[in-house]
C-alpha cells in the first residue's frame, strides 16, 4: 500500500529520495557507535556508552526546534509526507546525520584513554570474520521475525483504528499504539539495557571460560537487579497510564489522550516479561548462540500476530488495538517460558529459579497495595478536576507519590534485599 503511494504522488517520491540520501551515513554512525560502546562495556567501561546519546538527543531536538520555527507546527500547517518540501526532509536528515555523528565522536576521547588505538587492518583472514558472519546471519533473521510479527500487528491496528475513526472514537489506531509503546518502552531501555550492558562482558567471558555457574549467578543478577525498577514501573503504567498519556498528549484532544492511556495500561504488566526476555537472551548471546533467539522470537511474533487477530476479530474497534497491547507483553510471557527452560537445559538444569521468583513475587506483592492506591486517587482526582491537563496532572503527581511510598514501605517490610541494595547505593551516591 505504501509503495502505491509513493508511486502515484510525485511530491512523496521525491521526499523519499531526498530522505534516503541520509540512511546510509546515519546507518554508519549508528553502527560505529554501537562498535566502540562494546569496545568499551568489554573493557570495562560503561559510562560513555549511556550517555552519549544524551547529546544525539540535544542535536536532535535543535533540529526540531530548527524545523519548527522555519515552517511553524503542525497545528498551522498540516504538513504530512505528502505535502512536506525536500528542504524540510534535508533539514531533518542533515540534524539526524549529525546528532548521531556527533553521538560517535563523543566517544572517541574515551577510547583514547581505555587505551584503544585505532589501526587499519587488511589480513582478514583467520579473526573470525567468517563466524561473525554465521552468527550474524542468525539475528538478521531474527529481525525479519519481528518486522513480520509487526507487519500483521500495524496492518490490524490500521484497520481497527479507521473503523474506530468512522465511529467517533479518536486515538485507536496504529499511530496511538506507538505512542504508548514508545512510553512503555523507556524503563527498559534505562534500567535494563544498562544493567545488562555492564553485566554482559562478564558473563560472556565466564560463558566462554565453560564456567556455567557464574553464567547463571550473574543472569540471576540481571533479573533480580532490573526488577527493582521494571515491575513497580509495569503496575505505574497500569494505575496512572490513563492521566501520563491525558498529559503527554493533551494536543491530540482529551478523548484521544485517554484512549492512548488505555492502550499503555494494556502494556502495563507485559513490561516484565519483556524485560526477563531481554537478560534471559543474552545469556544464548554469551554462548554465541545466535539462533536459539531466532527461534524464540519466531514464537513470540506468531504469539503476537495471532492473539492480535483474535483481538480484531472479537473486540470492538474502539477495543481492538487495547487488547493487541496486552497480546504483546502475552507473547513475550510465552517467549520467557519457553526461553528459560532453553536456557536452563543449556546451564546444566540450574537457573537460580527460586531466588528469582520470589524477588519477582514480592516486588510484585509490594506493588499491587501501591498501584490500588494510586489507581483510587486517580479516579477520585478525574472525577473531581476532570482528564485535561490540569486534571492529569494532579493525578500524576499525586497517584505517582502514592505509589511510590507505598511500594517502598511495602518492600522495606518485607525485606527484598535488592530494594535495600539499591538504596543503599543511592544513599552512598548522595553521600548520606
Amino acid at each position: 500500500m505504501m509503495s502505491t503511494k509513493i508511486a502515484d504522488n510525485p511530491a512523496t517520491f521525491d521526499v523519499a529520495v531526498t530522505f534516503a540520501r541520509y540512511c546510509l551515513p546515519t546507518i554508519f554512525f549508528m553502527g560505529v557507535h554501537v562498535v566502540m560502546g562494546q569496545i568499551l562495556n568489554a573493557r570495562g567501561k560503561f559510562g560513555a556508552m549511556m550517555w552519549t546519546p544524551v547529546l544525539n538527543n540535544i542535536v536532535v531536538i535543535f533540529t526540531f526546534g530548527m524545523f519548527i520555527w522555519v515552517y511553524g507546527s503542525y497545528g498551522t500547517t498540516n504538513m504530512d509526507a505528502t505535502t512536506i518540501s525536500p528542504d524540510g526532509i534535508r533539514l531533518l536528515g542533515i540534524g539526524t546525520l549529525l546528532g548521531l555523528a556527533v553521538q560517535s565522536i563523543a566517544m572517541l576521547p574515551y577510547l583514547r584513554e581505555a587505551g584503544f588505538k585505532f589501526r587499519l587492518r587488511f589480513d582478514w583472514r583467520g579473526h573470525g570474520l567468517g563466524h561473525a558472519a554465521k552468527l550474524a546471519k542468525w539475528t538478521f533473521f531474527f529481525v525479519l521475525a519481528n518486522q513480520a510479527g509487526l507487519i500483521v500487528v500495524t496492518q490490524l491496528a490500521t484497520w481497527a483504528g479507521s473503523e474506530a475513526d468512522k465511529l467517533g472514537f479518536q486515538g485507536t489506531g496504529i499511530t496511538a499504539y506507538n505512542n504508548a509503546l514508545l512510553i512503555w518502552q523507556m524503563p527498559q531501555a534505562i534500567i535494563t539495557v544498562s544493567v545488562m550492558a555492564a553485566v554482559l562482558p562478564r558473563i560472556s567471558r565466564a560463558a566462554h571460560d565453560g564456567d556455567s555457574p557464574a553464567v547463571r549467578d550473574d543472569i540471576s543478577y540481571g533479573l533480580r537487579t532490573s526488577a527493582v525498577a521494571i515491575v513497580p514501573a509495569a503496575f505505574a503504567f497500569l494505575a496512572l497510564g490513563v492521566p501520563m498519556c491525558s498529559l503527554l498528549y493533551a494536543g491530540t484532544g482529551t478523548d484521544s489522550a485517554r484512549n492512548i492511556g488505555f492502550i499503555l495500561m494494556a502494556f502495563g504488566i507485559g513490561l516484565i516479561p519483556f524485560s526477563v526476555q531481554y537478560v534471559v537472551l543474552r545469556g544464548f548471546y554469551a554462548f554465541e548462540d545466535t539462533r536459539t533467539p531466532f527461534y524464540n522470537t519466531v514464537i513470540v511474533a506468531a504469539v503476537n500476530a495471532a492473539a492480535s487477530a483474535v483481538c480484531f476479530v472479537v473486540l470492538p474497534s474502539r477495543w481492538a488495538v487495547v487488547g493487541m497491547a496486552f497480546s504483546y507483553g502475552l507473547a513475550y510471557a510465552v517467549g520467557v517460558g519457553v526461553a528459560v527452560r532453553r536456557l536452563r537445559a543449556r546451564l546444566g538444569g540450574d537457573l537460580d529459579g527460586k531466588r528469582i521468583t520470589r524477588t519477582y513475587a514480592r516486588l510484585t506483592g509490594a506493588c499491587v497495595p501501591a498501584a490500588l492506591a494510586a489507581g483510587a486517587a486517580v479516579y477520585g482526582i478525574t472525577r473531581t478536576l476532570g482528564s485535561g491537563a490540569a486534571g492529569s496532572l494532579v493525578s500524576l503527581v499525586i497517584g505517582g507519590a502514592l505509589l511510590l511510598g507505598v511500594f517502598f514501605i511495602a518492600a522495606k517490610r518485607m525485606r527484598i534485599e535488592e530494594m535495600t541494595a539499591m538504596v543503599g547505593m543511592v544513599r552512598g551516591r548522595l553521600g548520606r
